[in-house]
């Protein structure tokens, strides 16, 4: 019996084509598919030929034999509810779709958080074009950006496409630069910063630079700006590897935190600081940290984009105080 929205391809096996696995040959013609999705698939045993079911990715295709593959729906059970939220679209295709994230908004949904996140908005703006990750119908995030944190993002709306980003992110080909304002000025002006990160031993709801366990991680920094003699730096940090809280654990490792950072900022003292900054500064409720620039092959084209998104109102307000208050 048919099932309402199941999809059906029949391929024929071309002469040159002798004893090519049935996976490899189901993904050279159906490009639209991840190989790891055609091979549940094929193990769910929705690929026959000749009448006959194949359930072995590796089975030897044979020159002229029909091979006939159904494709369930995209599963929606279980998912989070579309929503209605407007976003700042940078850039969208049929594949993926590049979005400058505001702060206060979540990546994904979690206790606490079911819904006004990403995923929800992404599920809610994209509709019938997300063709599933792995069959489920939703989109395929392969970065996150910590929920405080704003700047671009991307998503994939396929099974390829979601693989080819997942790929560039593994081999650290998939760049990301943010803008961050930290507490003094780094020294040397640019430079690396390294150090396994894990869980903090002390709280397990933080990270921290780990002498042993954890996992490897490099941090690419320039200072662009000093403002009030040096006792703040707007800083550039490009991501070589992608922990989690990577920016803002490396920077308060090396002594240079994050402004109005809840979890990894010390508390300075502002009396030597311009009252104009130390009110700006007490209305800014999130670390100051924008992704202001991301760059990836097109995981279908292959054609390389960059993208760059200005810093929103609260940053770019914060920032306008410090020159003002550095010029006089």
């Amino acid at each position: 019996m048919a099932i309402q929205g199941e999809r059906h391809f029949r391929l024929s096996v071309a002469p040159e084509l002798r004893a090519e696995r049935l996976d490899r040959f189901l993904a050279a013609a159906l490009p639209e598919f991840s190989r790891s999705r055609l091979k549940l698939l094929i193990e769910a045993g929705r690929v026959s030929a000749g009448g006959a079911t194949i359930a072995e990715p590796s089975y030897r295709v044979k020159p002229g034999q029909l091979i006939e593959l159904s494709v369930p729906p995209a599963e929606t059970v279980g998912l989070p509810e579309a929503e209605a939220h407007a976003l700042s679209i940078i850039y969208e295709d049929a594949d993926v779709i590049v979005i400058d994230k505001p702060p206060g908004m979540a990546a994904h949904p979690a206790p606490g958080t079911p819904s006004g996140t990403l995923v929800n908005a992404l599920i809610g703006h994209c509709g019938a074009s997300l063709s599933g990750i792995g069959g489920v119908r939703r989109p395929g995030i392969v970065h996150r950006l910590d929920k405080d944190t704003s700047g671009l993002i991307v998503a994939a709306k396929h099974d390829r496409a979601h693989a080819g980003l997942a790929r560039q992110f593994a081999t650290r080909s998939l760049s990301r630069s943010y803008l961050a304002l930290v507490w003094g000025t780094p020294a040397p002006s640019s430079g690396e910063i390294t150090g396994n990160i894990g869980r903090s031993p002390k709280d397990r709801k933080k990270m921290a630079v780990l002498r042993t366990g954890g996992r490897p991680a490099l941090t690419r920094y320039r200072v662009l700006r000093r403002f009030l003699g040096g006792r703040i730096a707007l800083v550039e940090c490009t991501l070589a590897t992608g922990r989690t809280h990577q920016i803002r654990v490396h920077m308060a490792h090396k002594g240079y935190p994050l402004l109005g950072d809840p979890a990894y900022g010390r508390r300075r003292g502002t009396l030597a600081l311009p009252p104009e900054f130390v009110a700006a500064l007490a209305g800014f409720r999130r670390q100051a940290l924008h992704a202001y620039r991301l760059g990836f092959s097109h995981p279908i084209s292959g054609v390389a984009l960059q993208f760059e998104t200005p810093l929103p109102y609260d940053f770019k307000s914060l920032i306008d105080v410090l020159e003002d208050k550095s010029r006089a």
